[in-house]
């Protein structure tokens, strides 16, 4: 099943991609380029799946994003990064006035045209639930605690290992201040590493 694989941190990876289409195509699609693959797309479209690896790699070690799983790892072990994820999403869409001047519904918009306006470039899994993210709203709809909960019950169905996520809904509100604290921390410091290390430019406002 593709679900557990792809519904996670879209709208951060989009967000971080800066203004440059194909560089936001690419890091939209990394999860699902393996190993060289990502060669055979134009330089921009590498760039973005590069970029997309290094984002995942840069976050899985921060002191905040560790801390933020293990809130989670007893109930969900190796998954909570994925939940993680997910959760911060959710922290992004729903205080994104702190974090971009354009209007998230815009963002989003423009986001799902760019994907069905290369959808023939996609890799086949993501052909597979591209249609239905965008005709359900998937990235939109992080912005609310019911939507994560939606998201969260759509990934416990798609594989047996992630069949505990359907509750993970409730570790967000019960640890809600702590999450987004931690994302507070976080989230400045990943800009400035994508800007700062990868020379992509935001051009977004940032809340110190």
């Amino acid at each position: 099943m593709f679900l557990n694989q792809f519904i996670m941190n879209f709208l951060g990876h989009l967000y971080l991609s800066g203004e440059d289409d194909d560089v936001r195509l690419g890091n939209f699609i990394g999860d699902a380029v393996k190993g060289s693959d990502y060669e055979k797309y134009p330089d921009g479209i590498k760039k973005g799946i590069l970029l997309h690896r290094a984002i995942d790699s840069y976050t899985d070690e921060h002191e905040m994003v560790i801390q933020s799983k293990s809130h989670l790892r007893d109930k969900y072990g190796i998954h909570s990064g994925i939940i993680v994820d997910i959760f911060y999403d959710h922290f992004l869409a729903s205080r994104w006035t702190d974090y971009s001047d354009k209007d998230l519904k815009s963002f989003i918009s423009e986001s799902y045209g760019l994907i069905r306006k290369n959808y023939f470039m996609l890799p086949g899994r993501v052909k597979k639930f591209a249609p239905f993210m965008i005709m359900n709203d998937w990235i939109g709809s992080y912005k609310t605690i019911k939507g994560i909960k939606s998201i969260l019950f759509r990934m416990s169905r798609s594989t047996v290992l992630l069949a505990k996520a359907s509750k993970a809904g409730n570790d967000l509100e019960e640890h809600y201040d702590d999450f987004l604290q931690e994302f507070r921390a976080f989230f400045p410091n990943i800009i400035r590493y994508v800007e700062g290390e990868h020379g992509v430019n935001i051009n977004l406002k940032i809340c110190q």
